[in-house]
């Protein structure tokens, strides 16, 4: 992609905007704030966007789930059979002559449903189904750019299970996926799998913390074991339930995910129910599991920046090569991109009215894993100039040698 031509402009100046995650992606033209809580991506960070949702569908995927695409629209009468049209404060409502609709914040409601049509007896379980879906809540106080939003892009996975065994065996997996996706998102180091409230569905829940001062919960990390407990149930703990260590660290942190066991919460009100083995009706037990995307997407840059701007890691960059060209060097420069965008994702800084030092501010801010600076003191030696966005010594390298060296930095990242 051309620079010259990419819809994209960045800011001189950071936005005021209480998390450094929204100063960025809104500085370097990632995101445009609409209005409190809603944010238009500009295709810059559509690709980041993107390559996350890739991240989190291959993970969703290797452990069984299948992907639909539920609708957003939800009639009044889903809602009122779990009693939620009144309870949650949250719920976007809408009105078309005499019938009412909810914008959904989430899905259940929807999906049990759904699920009746299929299971009728044990043979027809498990089942594991998922989305990656546009969500509406009613948030009063969003804060901290895309941290929280009143509208977000969510993966949310729904697995049904004939008894109580199954689901937890389940759930161990769906953990060991979420620290893939995490790890892939390059997070993994700094975030805890977090004991929080089950609140009215089961005793207890699971979150996925992130460490992060632009966080805006709490969480107590055991020092033994790196097990963590959520500020709101650790009162409840004298020592970790893992490892009975009694030495904890108090963190600020982010919710990157979270895990939950609904049991019979959903089947019951839908009358989900299979026929087991002997004949014996059941309710169907259920499980929950979410990852918001634009919130792990403001994560990843809470976790991967410093003073000059973005770093992304290389799985979830918008490109992996910024080409640079500096000088009456346009001739090899377009030589150079058309030969490099056969192989690699490539943004090229064609722009002729921008100074040396607007391309560096830019490309730093940006945070293309990989940069290349061609230029007539680099083509003096028939070189290039490369350089590690999350490093600081440069390297001059033969033209004939790029791909090479692209390809060892790659291994490197």
């Amino acid at each position: 992609m051309r620079q010259s031509i990419f819809f994209l402009k960045t800011k001189k100046e950071l936005p005021k905007e209480e998390a450094k995650s929204a100063q960025l992606l809104i500085k370097g033209g990632f995101v445009e704030k609409l209005s409190a809580g809603i944010y238009n991506f500009l295709p810059l960070g559509f690709k980041v966007l993107k390559k996350i949702e890739k991240i989190v569908r291959e993970e969703m995927e290797k452990i069984g789930g299948q992907e639909v695409l539920l609708a957003a629209l939800h009639p009044k009468k889903f809602w009122e059979k779990t009693n939620r049209w009144k309870k949650m404060t949250d719920l976007y409502k809408l009105k078309e002559g005499k019938k009412e609709f909810a914008l959904g914040p989430t899905h259940e409601e929807i999906i049990v449903p759904l699920a009746k049509k299929f299971i009728r007896s044990f043979r027809d379980l498990p089942v594991y189904l998922f989305q990656i879906q546009t969500k509406f809540r009613k948030e009063l106080r969003p804060k901290g750019g895309l941290l929280r939003t009143k509208e977000f892009l969510m993966k949310d996975f729904y697995s049904f299970h004939a008894d109580e065994k199954d689901l937890d065996k389940f759930y161990e997996v769906v953990k060991k996926a979420y620290f893939r996706i995490f790890e892939r998102c390059e997070i993994k180091e700094k975030t805890f799998l977090t004991l929080a409230s089950g609140g009215t569905f089961c005793k207890y829940s699971h979150e996925f913390q992130t460490i992060c001062e632009s966080g805006e919960d709490i969480i107590f990390v055991c020092q033994n074991c790196k097990f963590a407990i959520n500020k709101e149930i650790k009162p409840k703990f004298k020592a970790c339930p893992q490892c009975k260590g009694k030495k904890f660290e108090r963190v600020k942190t982010i919710e990157v995910g979270n895990i939950f066991k609904l049991m019979d919460n959903f089947s019951k009100p839908f009358n989900l129910y299979f026929v087991d083995e002997n004949g014996k009706k059941k309710f169907v037990l259920m499980g929950c599991y979410g990852i918001g995307l634009g919130r792990l997407m403001a994560t990843i840059v809470e976790v991967n920046h410093d003073e000059k701007g973005i770093i992304w890691p290389k799985e979830v960059a918008p490109f992996i090569v910024h080409l640079i060209s500096i000088g009456k060097v346009r001739k090899i420069a377009e030589k150079i991109y058309q030969s490099l965008k056969k192989d690699f994702e490539i943004l090229y800084d064609d722009r002729e009215k921008k100074s040396v030092g607007e391309k560096f501010f830019d490309a730093d801010l940006i945070g293309i894993p990989i940069r290349l600076v061609i230029s007539e003191k680099t083509l003096k030696r028939k070189c290039v100039e490369i350089k590690l966005r999350k490093e600081k010594k440069i390297k001059l390298v033969k033209i004939k040698n790029l791909k090479k060296e692209i390809e060892k930095c790659l291994k490197k990242l």
